[in-house]
C-alpha cells in the first residue's frame, strides 16, 4: 500500500515541468483568503479529477496518483505527496474520473479500471455472497460486454463518469453503459445493486456526446436528431434568451408528447439510505462492514445493514430524540408518511417553536422504528419497481427541505475526529427562521405544479412505478431505437476534466446542436424539469435544447451546462450561491449572472460550489467561483455555533454567504495559462501552463478571439439579422431581387456564424488536452478548404447585397423596426460612427473578414515555437500564407464591391439597370472616350464597360446621362483578345474575338491600350480559374472550355454550347443542345463536330428521338456508328457524308411489328447496293445475292423456313430469269422464272428417284404448276443422278470472293488505306496504335485483363523484318491478341466476319444446300484475311510458301559447320488464320455439315449401336482382328487385371478415349493431331505383345483401328471427316497424317457398308 513517490520536495521543486502544473485548495477554509497550494510532481499532470474527500492525477506516461482520504486503504494521503497506482502500470490510463468514495481510470485500449468502495455496486465487480466486497481496494478490471449483438462483444469505453453509488461510461459507439444502485442509473431494472455494466437503453440510438455524474442525478450531452425526425425550433427563430430562459407566468411544465416525463416520488423504501449526502470522511470499514468511528453519514449509509439481517445501530454518540438529525432517519433518509401529511397542508407556516420541534421528533423516532423493523429480507416496505439494494440509490423527492439545508439542520456533532480533518457537521441549533423561509419558498415554487398531489406519496409513487413498470422498453421520440453509423471517438490523451472531448461531427469539428437529458433524483430541482420528482430514465431538459450546449457539469445537487455562446445554464440547488444567480425557480435552467466582458468555456461543480473558467479583457483565463464566501459570521450566529471552528459549517446562512453573480478569484492570474478546471466535494483544482516561447499564449489568444467573434456573431444575429429576416415588410421595403440576396447574406452569415461556433468549439476542447493534440491538428489547418469557402461565400453574399444597393434600403429599414436596439447595435460596430451615431451596416458586416488576418498572425507565432525544417513549421507557415492570401483576395473583391456600386450610384438608370447583376463587378470602363471601335462612324457613339464576367459595347451612348440605345454583352469565358501589331497606320489596336463575331478596338494612347489589355486579360484570367494576375497577351486561355448561346444564322442558332474552344472556335470534347430538342455530345474540331459523338433528334410525328452514336466528320456522319431510329429500325454500319454508305447492319425492329426483317451488306448514298443478306422474318424467306438501289437484283440465293432453295437471277426486285429450285425431297426444278416462285417457259423437273421431267412449265410452285412436256424414267444409276444433280448447285450463285467486300474494304480504312493494299504500312500501324490507345483511354470500364491485353497491341510490333521460323510464333501470338480485341480494326473484322457468317447461315439459312456455299465462303475469308495479314507483316510468304529457320550466329556456324542444310516451314494462310476464324464460325458450319451427311449418319448410327452390344474378343473377332493383337489384360485404377470373353469396353481404352476427343477440337490441324495421338496410343499399347522393329501393315492396322472408332462412338463421325477434308491444308494430305486420316474415313466407310448379319 506504501506506494508513494519518495522525494524531498526541493528536488521535485528544483526541475517543475513547463506544462501541466496542478493547483489546488479548498472551496471553504478557515482564513478569509482562499490561497491555491501549488502541487509539484516530476511529470506534467494530464488530468485531475476530484471525489468528495480524494483525489486522482494522471499524469504523462499513463501514471495514476491518489491522494485525500483513501478509506478503502485507511490511508490518509497529503495531496503534497501522492500516492502512485502501482497496479496501473504499463496500463497506458489516458482518464481518471472520481466518484463519491470510488475511482475509476480508462487505459487506451478503453478497458476500465475501478476501486474504492462498493457497497452499491459502484465498482461493478461480479456479485459475491460474502460482505468482504464493500470495498475494492485496488484497481480492478469491469469488463463491458454487449450481449446483444452474437457473438457478445466486448465494449471500447472513452470517457467515464462516476457518482457516489452509481457509475457511468461512455463507449466509442456512442452509447451509455451504468452500473451501481439507484434511479441515477436510468437503467430499466428492479433489482441493485447491478453489479455489471448495462446498457441504458432509453439512450439507444442516440448519439452521446459526453455524460456528468452528481451525487444522485446524472446529465448526458446528445446530439440532436435531424430537424424531419425531431421538432425543434430554429435557433435563429427561438425567443431570443437576454433574460432568462424560464421567465414565464408559470414553472416550465414538461410536455410528454414526445419526452416522457413522469416523475416519480420515491417511497421511504426507495430511500432508504443514510443521508442524500456524505457528511465527512469515512474511516476505513472493517472486516464485519462497520466503519469503526464512522458518522450518521457514513458506512451506515452505504450498507446499513450489518450481515446478519440486524439494523446496525452500533454507533458512537447517536441518541435517539432531539439529539439526531431531526428531519432524518438514522440512515439519512426522512420518513414519507408524516410528509405527506404535512405537504398537504401547504400554508402552514409552523406558528411556534413547540409544534416544529414535536414535529421533529415524531419525525426522527418514526425512521429509528423504520430502521429497526425493516432489515433486507422485508420486502413488504420496498417499492414495487425497487428491490432493497436500491435503498441507497434514491433521493426522496418529497423532502421539502432541500438536502444542502437539512444539513445545517444537524445537531449532533461527531466526536471522534480522524487524524485532525475536520468533519464538516455543524452543531448549531435548527434555525427556525431559516427552516420557515424555506418552507415558504418550497410551497411557493410548488404551486401550480399539477404534477403534485393531495394523495398518499407511498401509493403515487407505487402507482407511478406501476406505471413505468407497464412500458418497460417502450422508446419515446426522444429515443429512437434505430441503427446508425458508429462513430470512433479517439480516447484523448489527456482528457479535459468534465469529460472526454465531445464527439466530433461527420467533418471533424464539434457538433453544435445538442441537447442535455437529465435523470436520477430531482428533489433540489437538480434535473432542471421544473419539478423536484425522480426521473427512473433520462429525459430531455426541453429549455437547453436548442443553446447550443457544448458541455455539462454536475455537482453534488445542482447541474450546470456550458454553451457555445460561452453562457452557462444552471439549476438545482442554490443554498450556497453556486449557481450564480438568485433567480426562481432553480428547478428549470437560468443563465449565471456574468459580468459584461467574461465568456465561459470550461465550467466544473463540487459539492456546494462552482468553478468557472472563462476569457477576460487580456489573453490569459481568468477563475470565476459561485458558491460559499468566507466572511465573518455575526455574534448571534456565532452564540448559536459553539462548535463552528472544529466542524466547518458547509451551508451557511443564504443572506450572508455569497453574491448574486459569480465572483473572480484574484489569485488566477498568477497561475499562468489556465487549462481546465475540476471541482469535486469542497475542493477545487486547475491545470495550467507556462508560457513557454510564446506558444501556450498563441493558443489561448486564438481560442479567445474566436469565441468573442462567436458572441459577436451571434449578438448581430439575434440583434439585427433575425429580427429584419422575419419582419413582413422586410420584401415592399427591399425590393423582391434585394430580398433574395439578404436572406441569401443571411445564409451565408449563419454558415460562418455555425462554423465559427464549432470552430471555437474545438478551440476550447484543445486547450483542454493542449499536451496531448498536436498543432498540426488544429482545425484551421485540417479544414482550411472548409474555411476558405465559407469566407469567400460570405464575402461574396456581402458585395452582391452591397453592389445592388441593398444597405442604403436595409438601414432604412433596421431605422424603422429596432428602434431602441440600433444603441446596442451600435456598441458592436468596430468602426468609427458618424456623429449621428447611426450604425454603419456595410463595416458592420464586413467585420468578420478581420479575422482572417488575425488567423495568419497567430498561426505565425505559432511557427515561430518551431524549427524552420520541422513539419510543424512547414504546415503551420503554409496555412498562415493561405489566410492571408485569402484575407488580401476577400479585401480586394470588397474594394472591387464598392466601386462597383458608386459606378452604379453615379450612372443610374433605367438602360443602365439592366446591365446590374449581384455578381457583376467593374473592372474599367471608357466613359471617358478612351476606346472606340474600328471604322466607327464619325458621329457613332461607343460605350465599353469591362465587367468580371463580360465584356459590354453600347452604342448611341451618352455615359455622362447613362443613356445608350443599344447594347450588347459579350461573356468573358467566349472572348479571345489579341493585341494588333503596330504598323504603319498608328494605330493602338487591340483584336476581339467571340464566337460569332470578331472586332478591333482602338486606343487613344499606348498606355490606354496596355491598360485596357492587361484589364481584360486579368479579368480573363480569374474568370477561367487562374490567380487573376494576368498572363502575357493573346495567351490567356486560347483553349479552355466554356459554356455559349449562340445566337446568329447558322447551324448552331438558338444553340446552347457547353465544352471546349480553340481561338474562338467550338474544339474539343462538348455538348450542343438546340432549342428543338436536338443534343449532341461529343468531339468538335474546328467548329463542327468531328470524331466520336452522341446524336439525340427529336422525331415530331412520332414523339420519339432518333439517337446516334458514332462517328463524325466536318458535321456530319462519317464512319462506324450506330443509329437507332423512332420507329423501331435500327443500323449499325458506316456512313459518309450523312447515308449510310458501306458495311451496314438494319433491324427493322420488334417481331411484333408487320414486318420484322434484318439486312446485314453493302450500302451506297444511303441504299442497299452490292451484295447483301435479308433475312424476312415474317415471311420466313432469307435473300444472299445482290442489290441495286434498294431492290434485289442480280445473282442471289434464296432459302424457306420449309426447306426449299432457290439460285437464279433477279431483276426489279422479283425472281427473272434462269433458276433452279430445289424442295427439301431433292424435288429440283430448272427454269425460266418470271416472278418470285412463278415458273413461265423451258425446264427440267427432276425427281427424287431420278424420274425427269422435261416441258413448257407455267404457274407458282407452292400453288401448282402446268406442265407440257416429256416424261422420262432414267436408264443410269440412282447414284450417278445424284451426282449430277449436286453438281448443279452454285452455277447461279454469287461467288465467294466477291461477297462482302464492303467488310474488309472498311477493315482497310480503318489501317488508313484507301483500298485493298493501297496505303502506307507504317501509317497502317500508327493508326492502330492511336486507336488502341484512344480507345483505352475512353473506356474506363475496362477489366484488368482488357487493360492488359491493350497495353500489350499499343506496342507496334517488328513488321518489316524477314520471317522466320523463330519470329513467325510471334506473328501468330499477336494476331491472336489483335483478334481478340474488336477495338483493334482485326478483331472489328474478326466480329463482323462472325457476324454476317452467322446472319447469313444460321436460322433459315440452316440449309443443306449452302454447305458448299459457306465452305467457299470460309476460303474466300482466309484468302482476304491473309491479303491483309500480309500488308500489315510484309515478310510474309505467299500461301504455300515456306520461311526459313534463322540464321545461325557466327560461332555456332563455325560449330555446325558439318551439321544437315536449314530447315524450312510451310506457311499456308488456313494454318495461321483458322485458327483465328474457324471456333467463332464452328457452329453454324458444322451443322450444315451434319444437315448434309444426315443419312448416311443415321445408317452410321445405326451399326455403331448394334456393333457395340458385342463383347471386346467377340467384336475383335468379328472384326477380324489377329489374335496376337489381343490385349490379355487391363490396367484399372493401378490394377491389372484378366481380360475375359464377357469383358466390354475394355481394351485398347486410351486410344478410345483419345479418338473421342475429335469432338472437343474445332480446327481440321487439332483433329488431324486428335487422330495421330490415337494411333501413338493403339501403337503404345500393341508394342509390349510384338517385336521391337514391328511396323504396321494396312491389314493389320485397319481391323485394330476400325475398333477403336466403334469403340469411340463418335456422333457425327461423317461430319467430322467431311470438314476436315474440306479445310485441311493441301500440304499435309499426302503426308502421314493424310495417311492417317484416309484410314479413319475409310473406317467410317466400312462401318457404313458393314454387315452385322
Amino acid at each position: 500500500m506504501e506506494n508513494r513517490e519518495e522525494g524531498p520536495a526541493d528536488e521535485r521543486a528544483a526541475t517543475p515541468p513547463e506544462r501541466g502544473l496542478l493547483h489546488i485548495w479548498q472551496s471553504t477554509g478557515p482564513t478569509a483568503h482562499l490561497g491555491p497550494e501549488r502541487v509539484l510532481l516530476s511529470r506534467p499532470v494530464l488530468q485531475a479529477a476530484l471525489g468528495e474527500h480524494h483525489g486522482l492525477l494522471l499524469t504523462q506516461g499513463g501514471l495514476v496518483y491518489s491522494f485525500g482520504e483513501l478509506l478503502w486503504r485507511d490511508l490518509s494521503v497529503p495531496v503534497s505527496a501522492p500516492v502512485l497506482e502501482v497496479s496501473l502500470l504499463g496500463r497506458m490510463v489516458v482518464r481518471v474520473a472520481a466518484g463519491g468514495f470510488h475511482c475509476g481510470a480508462l487505459s487506451e485500449q478503453g478497458n476500465v479500471y475501478m476501486w474504492g468502495e462498493n457497497t452499491a455496486g459502484q465498482c461493478g465487480l461480479s456479485e459475491r455472497a460474502t460482505t468482504t466486497n464493500i470495498t475494492v481496494s485496488e484497481p480492478c478490471p469491469v469488463s463491458v460486454v454487449d450481449n446483444d449483438v452474437v457473438p457478445p462483444a466486448v465494449v471500447r469505453v472513452v470517457d467515464l463518469a462516476l457518482g457516489r453509488e452509481h457509475s457511468l461510461a461512455l463507449s466509442a459507439q456512442n452509447e451509455l453503459w451504468a452500473w451501481g444502485s439507484g434511479c441515477q442509473l436510468g437503467l430499466v431494472t428492479s433489482t441493485f445493486p447491478v453489479w455489471r455494466p448495462q446498457k441504458v437503453e432509453h439512450l439507444a440510438g442516440r448519439h452521446v456526446i459526453q455524460v456528468a455524474c452528481g451525487a444522485y442525478h446524472s446529465l448526458a450531452l446528445v446530439r440532436s436528431l435531424p430537424p424531419q425526425n425531431y421538432n425543434t425550433q430554429n435557433p435563429s427563430e427561438k425567443t431570443e434568451r437576454g433574460h432568462s430562459v424560464t421567465e414565464r407566468e408559470e414553472p416550465f411544465a414538461v410536455d410528454g408528447g414526445h419526452y416522457c416525463p413522469l416523475g416519480v416520488e420515491l417511497t421511504e423504501a426507495m430511500t432508504g439510505e443514510t443521508s442524500p449526502r456524505r457528511r465527512g470522511p469515512r474511516r476505513s470499514l472493517q472486516p464485519g462492514g462497520r466503519s469503526a468511528g464512522s458518522s450518521p453519514g457514513s458506512a451506515a449509509g452505504s450498507c446499513p445493514f450489518s450481515e446478519d439481517g440486524k439494523a446496525n445501530t452500533k454507533q458512537k454518540n447517536i441518541p435517539v430524540g432531539t439529539d439526531t438529525d431531526p428531519l432524518t432517519q438514522t440512515d439519512g433518509s426522512p420518513t414519507s408518511r408524516p410528509l405527506s401529511g404535512w405537504r398537504s397542508k401547504k400554508n402552514s407556516a409552523f406558528p411556534d417553536e413547540t409544534e416544529l420541534q414535536n414535529l421533529l421528533q415524531k419525525l426522527s423516532s418514526h425512521s429509528l422504528e423504520m430502521r429497526h423493523t425493516s432489515g433486507p429480507g422485508d420486502t413488504d416496505s420496498l417499492s414495487s419497481y425497487t428491490s432493497d439494494e436500491s435503498c441507497v440509490s434514491s433521493t426522496p423527492s418529497t423532502d421539502l427541505l432541500t438536502s444542502s439545508y437539512k444539513e445545517e439542520l444537524l445537531i449532533k456533532s461527531q466526536n471522534n475526529i480522524n487524524s485532525g480533518v475536520a468533519v464538516p457537521y455543524s452543531s448549531s441549533p435548527v434555525c427556525l427562521e431559516d427552516v420557515r423561509l424555506c418552507l415558504e419558498a418550497e410551497n411557493k415554487a410548488l404551486q401550480g405544479q399539477k404534477s403534485s398531489s393531495l394523495t398518499n406519496i407511498n401509493q403515487k409513487g407505487r402507482v407511478a412505478a406501476n406505471r413505468r413498470r407497464s412500458l418497460p422498453g417502450t422508446p419515446t421520440r426522444g429515443s429512437p431505437r434505430r441503427r446508425r453509423r458508429p462513430c470512433a471517438c479517439r480516447p484523448s490523451s489527456a482528457g479535459w476534466t468534465q469529460g472526454a472531448a465531445p464527439e466530433e461531427a461527420g467533418d471533424g469539428l464539434p457538433c453544435l446542436e445538442t441537447e442535455v437529458w437529465s435523470w436520477g433524483r430531482g428533489s433540489e430541482g437538480q434535473l432542471g424539469h421544473g419539478d423536484q420528482l425522480a426521473r427512473l430514465q433520462p429525459l430531455c431538459i426541453k429549455p437547453l435544447t436548442g443553446e447550443e450546449v457544448i458541455q455539462v457539469a454536475a455537482g453534488s445537487h445542482h447541474s450546470l451546462a456550458l454553451t457555445a455562446h460561452c453562457q452557462v445554464y444552471s439549476w438545482g440547488s442554490n443554498m450556497c450561491g453556486q449557481l450564480g444567480h438568485v433567480k426562481s425557480p432553480v428547478t428549470v435552467p437560468q443563465r449565471a449572472k456574468l459580468s459584461d466582458g467574461l465568456r465561459v468555456w470550461d465550467v466544473s461543480a463540487g459539492q456546494s460550489h462552482s468553478l468557472l473558467l472563462a476569457d477576460g479583457d487580456c489573453v490569459q483565463p481568468v477563475l470565476l467561483y459561485c458558491g460559499q464566501q468566507q466572511e465573518l459570521v455575526s455574534s448571534a450566529q456565532s452564540k448559536r455555533s459553539t462548535q463552528s471552528q472544529r466542524s466547518c459549517q458547509r451551508s451557511p446562512n443564504r443572506a450572508e454567504s455569497y453574491s448574486v453573480r459569480p465572483n473572480l478569484l484574484p489569485f488566477c492570474m498568477e497561475m499562468g495559462y489556465i487549462s481546465s478546471v475540476c471541482s469535486g466535494g469542497q475542493s477545487c483544482a486547475l491545470l495550467a501552463d507556462q508560457n513557454v516561447m510564446g506558444f501556450i499564449s498563441a493558443i489561448h489568444e486564438l481560442a479567445s478571439r474566436e469565441r468573442q467573434f462567436y458572441c459577436w456573431l451571434s449578438s448581430v444575429r439575434k440583434l439585427l439579422l433575425t429580427p429584419l429576416r422575419t419582419r413582413e415588410s422586410v420584401c415592399p421595403a427591399l425590393g423582391e431581387s434585394c430580398t433574395h440576396l439578404f436572406f441569401s447574406l443571411c445564409e451565408s452569415f449563419g454558415r460562418l456564424s455555425v462554423l465559427i461556433g464549432r470552430h471555437s468549439t474545438s478551440l476550447s476542447y484543445f486547450l483542454h488536452d493542449v499536451q496531448g493534440r498536436d498543432v498540426i491538428s488544429l482545425p484551421l489547418l485540417t479544414h482550411t478548404e472548409h474555411f476558405v469557402d465559407v469566407y469567400k461565400e460570405y464575402c461574396s453574399s456581402v458585395g452582391n447585397f452591397q453592389v445592388m444597393g441593398g444597405f442604403q434600403l436595409l438601414h432604412k429599414l433596421s431605422l424603422e423596426c429596432l428602434g431602441s436596439q440600433q444603441t446596442t447595435l451600435a456598441q458592436l460596430c468596430v468602426s468609427d460612427q458618424s456623429v449621428s451615431g447611426d450604425v454603419d451596416l456595410v463595416s458592420l458586416l464586413y467585420w468578420p473578414l478581420q479575422q482572417l488576418h488575425q488567423y495568419s498572425r497567430v498561426l505565425l507565432k505559432l511557427a515561430a515555437c518551431y524549427d524552420v525544417l520541422t513539419t510543424e513549421y512547414q504546415t503551420l507557415h503554409q496555412g498562415c500564407t493561405q489566410y492571408e492570401s485569402l484575407s488580401l483576395s476577400l479585401l480586394r473583391k470588397k474594394k472591387e464591391a464598392e466601386i462597383t456600386f458608386l459606378f452604379w450610384k453615379t450612372h443610374s438608370g433605367k438602360t443602365t439597370e439592366v446591365l446590374r447583376l449581384p455578381q457583376r463587378r467593374l473592372v474599367c470602363d471608357c466613359s471617358n472616350r478612351s476606346l472606340t471601335l474600328q471604322n466607327a462612324g464619325r458621329f457613332s457613339n461607343h460605350w465599353f464597360m469591362l465587367f468580371n464576367d463580360a465584356l459590354v459595347h453600347t452604342q448611341g451612348a451618352i455615359p455622362s446621362q447613362s443613356l445608350f440605345s443599344t447594347h450588347h454583352i459579350y461573356p468573358l469565358t467566349c472572348l479571345w483578345v489579341k493585341p494588333v501589331t503596330e504598323d504603319s497606320s498608328g494605330l493602338y489596336a487591340i483584336k476581339i474575338t467571340c464566337p460569332e463575331e470578331s472586332f478591333t478596338l482602338v486606343a487613344t494612347t499606348p498606355q490606354e491600350k496596355n491598360k485596357w489589355l492587361r484589364s481584360i486579360n486579368q479579368a480573363l484570367d480569374q474568370v477561367l480559374g487562374g490567380g487573376g494576375q494576368g498572363s502575357s497577351p493573346g495567351v490567356t486561355g486560347i483553349s479552355r472550355t466554356a459554356s455559349y448561346t449562340f445566337s446568329g444564322e447558322g447551324r448552331f442558332k438558338d444553340a446552347q454550347y457547353t465544352g471546349g474552344w480553340l481561338a474562338g472556335r467550338v474544339h474539343g470534347r462538348g455538348t450542343m443542345k438546340w432549342p428543338d430538342g436536338r443534343t449532341y455530345s461529343g468531339n468538335f474540331k474546328n467548329g463542327l463536330e468531328d470524331g466520336y459523338g452522341e446524336c439525340l433528334i427529336p422525331n415530331k410525328v412520332l414523339n420519339k428521338p432518333d439517337s446516334y452514336q458514332g462517328h463524325w466528320r466536318d458535321g456530319k456522319i462519317h464512319g462506324f456508328g450506330k443509329y437507332k431510329y423512332a420507329s423501331g429500325e435500327v443500323y449499325e454500319g458506316c456512313f459518309s457524308d450523312g447515308q449510310r454508305h458501306g458495311y451496314g447492319m438494319l433491324s427493322s425492329g420488334k417481331l411484333a411489328k408487320k414486318s420484322s426483317s434484318v439486312f446485314i451488306g453493302h450500302w451506297v448514298n444511303d441504299k442497299k447496293t452490292g451484295y447483301g443478306v435479308y433475312d424476312d422474318i415474317t415471311r420466313g424467306e432469307k435473300y444472299m445475292g445482290l442489290w441495286l438501289d434498294e431492290q434485289r437484283h442480280g445473282s442471289a440465293v434464296v432459302v424457306t423456313q420449309c426447306g426449299v432453295y432457290y439460285e437464279g437471277s433477279f431483276r426489279d426486285n422479283k425472281m427473272s430469269g434462269p433458276g433452279l429450285l430445289v424442295s427439301d425431297d431433292d424435288t429440283a426444278l430448272h427454269g425460266e422464272f418470271t416472278d418470285d416462285w412463278i415458273v413461265n417457259g423451258k425446264g427440267v423437273l427432276s425427281l427424287a428417284n431420278g424420274d425427269c421431267l422435261e416441258g413448257m412449265f407455267s404457274g407458282e410452285w407452292t400453288v401448282g404448276l402446268k406442265v407440257v412436256g416429256t416424261y422420262t424414267k432414267p436408264v443410269v444409276d440412282e447414284p450417278d443422278n445424284k451426282e449430277r444433280n449436286c453438281l448443279l448447285l452454285g452455277q447461279y450463285v454469287v461467288p465467294a470472293a466477291q461477297r462482302w467486300l464492303c467488310v474488309f474494304d472498311e477493315c482497310w480504312s480503318r489501317l488508313g488505306c484507301d483500298g485493298a493494299g493501297r496505303g502506307e504500312r507504317t501509317a497502317a500501324w500508327d493508326k492502330i496504335a492511336v486507336t488502341i490507345t484512344t480507345a483505352r483511354r475512353h473506356s474506363p470500364d475496362l477489366s484488368r485483363s482488357q487493360t492488359k491485353v491493350l497495353e500489350c497491341l499499343e506496342f507496334i510490333p517488328q513488321h518489316g523484318e524477314p520471317v522466320n521460323t523463330a519470329n513467325y510464333d510471334n506473328i501468330r501470338k499477336y494476331l491472336i491478341k489483335a483478334c481478340e480485341t474488336p477495338l483493334h480494326p482485326l478483331g472489328w473484322l474478326v466480329e463482323t466476319l462472325v457476324t454476317v457468317y452467322r446472319m447469313t447461315y444460321v436460322g433459315v439459312g440452316s440449309n443443306r444446300r449452302l454447305l458448299r456455299q459457306a465452305v467457299q465462303e470460309v476460303q474466300a475469308y482466309l484468302t482476304h484475311f491473309y491479303s491483309i495479314v500480309r500488308f500489315l507483316f510484309q515478310g510474309l510468304p505467299d500461301d504455300g510458301g515456306i520461311i526459313p529457320d534463322p540464321p545461325p550466329s557466327p560461332s555456332k556456324s563455325r560449330h555446325n559447320s558439318n551439321s544437315i542444310e536449314q530447315g524450312v516451314m510451310v506457311v499456308c494462310r488456313s494454318s495461321l488464320l483458322l485458327p483465328l476464324l474457324l471456333p467463332r464460325l464452328y457452329p453454324p458450319l458444322f451443322t450444315l455439315y451434319c444437315l448434309q451427311e444426315e443419312q448416311e449418319e443415321a445408317q452410321y448410327w445405326d451399326r455403331i449401336l448394334r456393333l457395340n452390344k458385342q463383347p471386346d474378343q467377340s467384336l475383335l473377332s468379328f472384326l477380324g482382328v489377329k489374335e496376337k493383337f489381343w490385349p490379355v489384360w487391363m490396367s484399372i485404377l493401378g490394377e491389372k487385371k484378366q481380360i475375359v470373353s464377357s469383358s466390354k469396353d475394355a481394351c485398347f481404352v486410351s486410344a478410345v478415349e483419345t479418338l473421342q476427343q475429335i469432338s472437343t477440337t474445332f480446327t481440321p490441324s487439332d483433329k488431324l493431331f486428335v487422330i495421330q495421338k490415337t494411333f501413338d496410343e493403339l501403337t503404345q499399347e500393341v508394342k509390349p505383345m510384338l517385336d521391337d522393329n514391328f511396323l504396321w501393315c494396312m491389314d493389320d492396322l485397319l481391323p485394330l483401328f476400325l475398333y477403336v472408332v466403334l469403340r469411340a462412338r463418335i456422333r457425327n463421325l461423317g461430319a467430322e471427316v467431311s470438314l476436315i477434308e474440306d479445310l485441311m491444308d493441301p500440304n499435309v494430305q499426302h503426308g502421314e497424317l493424310g495417311l492417317m486420316f484416309t484410314t479413319l474415313k475409310a473406317c467410317y466407310i466400312q462401318i457404313q457398308q458393314e454387315s452385322i448379319t
